[in-house]
């Protein structure tokens, strides 16, 4: 699969900025975007994923929006094999694909060729493992991580019950860890690789403002519908930024204003986790400053590098 075939990655953390450029990219240079977004693969949940706009897809065509309904599941196996398809199409057609997004093992999981298990979800296992997480504690789940697969249980923190659930899940399910499971392919792909990034202080600034506007447009509306519609609190969907927190101002009494405030903070806490990870998965990025940022000079820099193949 190794080839020339080219593949330009934007990514960075929430709120710098990246669908704006990304489109701005695209229309230059002949491209289209697959979304590398676990929250924007939802239908209904608009506002708060901060999906592009209708006008803003109307520009450029978007791939792997809107995939699923807010209670079903997409795997990350089945989102690689999407996305693959999405970017084999693309090259099909002569359209440049960009892989846009923040979703930090969505996009590794392309980029380096994980080979993912194939192992469909148990409920009542995954049930059986948040029980005990709640009984003995989230430190307890992933001590018995630890000891079925300690390398993947070094990479994966004890608060993300999900992901620890998930390994355990593979593990006993198919005899075989994670880490066996998630050996790299070789890349099928050139790959130029664009970061955007900004100083912390002006970046949470930005997304406190960015909820603030989310507000504005009707995220709470957006959160009351989801419920309306029979889509319980406890869906993995609704645990996104903002909707876990809108949910308590629903169902708990949480003041709205607490509400915000607390989405602004979990969002700065959700930006460092995703700049660790591209810390620990860079393969090559080019950071630049989102408010430092001209587009043509990226187009300009691109095109050359297109010519290059």
């Amino acid at each position: 699969m190794i080839g020339n075939l080219p593949l330009v990655i934007v990514l960075g953390a929430t709120a710098t900025g990246k669908t704006d450029f990304a489109i701005a990219l695209a229309q230059a240079l002949n491209g289209e975007i697959v979304g590398a977004d676990s929250r924007q693969i939802y239908r209904y949940m608009d506002i708060g994923t901060a999906k592009p706009s209708k006008a803003q897809r109307a520009a450029v065509p978007h791939h792997l929006i809107d995939v699923v309904d807010p209670d079903a599941t997409l795997s990350l196996a089945e989102y690689q094999d999407q996305a693959y398809a999405a970017i084999a199409d693309i090259h099909a057609r002569d359209k440049l694909p960009l892989l846009v997004g923040g979703t930090g093992q969505y996009l590794t999981a392309i980029e380096e060729g994980w080979s993912i298990p194939r192992v469909p979800p148990h409920p009542d296992l995954r049930a059986e493992l948040e029980a005990y997480a709640r009984a003995h504690g989230e430190d307890a789940l992933h001590r018995r991580l630890r000891e079925l697969d300690p390398e993947y249980a070094a990479r994966t923190h004890p608060n993300n019950v999900r992901r620890v659930v998930r390994a355990l899940e593979v593990c006993l399910l198919s005899g075989s860890t994670m880490t066996e499971q998630q050996r790299k392919r070789p890349r099928p792909f050139r790959i130029y690789r664009l970061g955007l990034t900004m100083p912390r202080t002006e970046l949470y600034e930005r997304a406190n403002a960015r909820v603030l506007a989310m507000m504005a447009q009707g995220f709470l509306p957006e959160v009351e519908g989801l419920l309306a519609r029979g889509y319980a609190r406890t869906l993995p969907a609704m645990s996104g930024l903002g909707y876990l927190e809108l949910c308590q101002h629903l169902l708990d009494g949480l003041p709205l204003a607490d509400a915000i405030a607390r989405t602004q903070y979990n969002t700065h806490d959700f930006i460092r986790r995703q700049e660790v990870w591209f810390k620990g998965h860079d393969n090559g990025i080019l950071w630049h400053n989102s408010l430092e940022l001209h587009v043509d000079d990226h187009i300009t820099a691109l095109t050359r590098w297109l010519k290059e193949s």
